[in-house]
């Protein structure tokens, strides 16, 4: 169980202000990863440069494959151009793993396929323990789903929990190169908008 892993379940079954994009999503997954392998020691930053440190495995076939991927030789990669990279099509690809492991109904489809939040969802150790962290107010969990536009859970140990485990610079390096990106999507997405509707003007026009 993954900090990816949790933040489907989390953009599953949590309410945010608007849906959440795949290719948003998708950043998230690459950031997710990124943070994981900087807790399993995998990886290192230097400034916003992600330096690899071990080529252990991780026990985790998405974490490894994303381990492989990494840029071993200098000047190697900042944060934000893994999240291009890795990110590409990465909610798919994490769609296709879990469907796989998680029970039949649990609401995985729905969450990538449309918009249907009425499904009902098979509880699974994996859901409890994302769950659980989110419930927790783990700062890992809740930066990457606060990007997303989901709004941070309500525990009254919150606080005590964030003071337990705080959110480090590398964290909030990974965490920024995130808002970056995203503002970056959303940038291109409003270009395309404008494109559109400017080529439509031109042929309803008289």
């Amino acid at each position: 169980m993954t900090t990816p892993q949790d933040l489907l379940f989390v953009a599953l079954d949590v309410p945010a202000d608007r849906p959440v994009e795949q290719g948003d999503l998708s950043l998230a997954l690459a950031a997710a990863e990124l943070l994981d392998l900087l807790v399993a020691q995998e990886v290192t930053l230097r400034d916003d440069v992600i330096v690899p440190v071990s080529g252990h495995l991780t026990g985790d076939p998405m974490l490894d494959k994303a381990a492989a991927s990494l840029i071993r030789a200098e000047p190697y990669e900042s944060a934000e151009d893994w999240l291009w990279r890795r990110g590409d099509g990465l909610s798919a690809a994490y769609r296709d793993e879990l469907e796989h492991t998680e029970p039949s109904g649990s609401g995985l489809r729905q969450l990538f396929r449309r918009a249907d939040r009425s499904v009902d969802r098979i509880d699974s150790d994996a859901r409890r323990h994302a769950a659980d962290r989110w419930a927790r107010h783990e700062p890992l969990l809740v930066g990457l789903a606060s990007a997303l536009g989901i709004e941070e859970p309500e525990h009254e140990e919150a606080a005590a929990h964030a003071e337990d485990d705080k959110v480090d610079d590398r964290v909030a390096v990974v965490l920024a190169a995130l808002g970056e990106a995203l503002t970056e999507l959303e940038a291109v997405r409003q270009r395309r908008r404008i494109e559109e509707d400017a080529f439509d003007n031109v042929w309803r026009a008289p």
